[in-house]
């Protein structure tokens, strides 16, 4: 999977933020109930709209963001992250757009907490099923 995710990166016009999809992945362990995250989503997607057009993109240190990454925030799911992420270096190892994306979110829990709620907000935006 994360050999996917690097293939975002080679040959891209633009430069592709791993950060969100690593957190992802991550975040397979982290526990969050359904009628939790629903609601959570939800409110944070009404911060997105009032903040303009939610089809511009996600921002990691956006209103929306940072409000879904409060909600969800708990010490026993940042260390579940926190645990996922240090499983993804083995299988990021040789991939330098991997490994530069997941040594910036070890380095900065809070910036892995934010990344992994961008990318719960992007599954709700995208119309996916949550983890």
């Amino acid at each position: 999977m994360v050999e996917q995710l690097e293939s975002l990166c080679t040959g891209a016009q633009e430069e592709t933020d791993l950060r969100p999809p690593l957190a992802l992945l991550a975040g397979r362990e982290v526990q969050v109930g359904e009628d939790e995250l629903h609601g959570a989503r939800r409110r944070a997607l009404l911060l997105l709209a009032a903040g303009g057009d939610p089809e511009l993109g996600l921002v990691l240190d956006g209103r929306a963001v940072t409000a879904l990454a409060d909600e969800l925030d708990s010490s026993e799911r940042r260390a579940a992250l926190r645990r996922g992420l240090e499983a993804l270096r083995d299988p990021s190892a040789g991939l330098p757009h991997a490994t530069a994306a997941l040594a910036a979110l070890l380095e900065d829990e809070g910036l892995a907490w934010r990344a992994y709620a961008c990318a719960l907000l992007a599954e709700e935006l995208a119309g996916e099923p949550a983890n």
